[in-house]
């Protein structure tokens, strides 16, 4: 029996890079961050039910320095696995495979996600809407 010497699956070589496969991985990370960041949430939560002394020392955890960093990064992953989630509906549903739609769509989904965290930040920042 001779041996082929050929890759096993696709390779990056050789496919072109397109947004498509960005957005791809992103979404997986996200997935993953997502993940972790409800290990924040709980804690949060534990905290609440523990009382008031240990509700004060996740919540000044939470509100310091690298605190917000990792919400500001929760919120985002947030909002771009949302929005990528949605995108993917459509594509579950029969629509948007077109190539240059597929594109435009993935650029959409990137800059939805950052205005929304955006404005979301700028509401924590300020107080909320109301």
């Amino acid at each position: 029996m001779s041996q082929v010497n050929r890759p096993l699956s696709p390779h990056l070589g050789v496919y072109k890079w397109q947004i498509s496969n960005t957005l791809s991985i992103l979404h997986r990370l996200t997935g993953v961050a997502l993940s972790i960041g409800a290990l924040a949430l709980l804690a949060w939560v534990v905290g609440a039910a523990l009382g008031p002394q240990a509700y004060e020392s996740v919540r000044s955890v939470l509100a310091g320095p690298l605190g917000m960093f990792i919400l500001l990064g929760f919120s985002a992953s947030f909002f771009y696995h949302l929005a990528n989630g949605i995108r993917h509906l459509f594509w579950d549903a029969g629509y948007g495979f077109d190539r240059e739609f597929a594109r435009l769509s993935g650029w959409f989904t990137v800059v939805a996600a950052a205005a929304v965290t955006a404005l979301f930040w700028v509401l924590v920042v300020s107080g909320g809407a109301g």
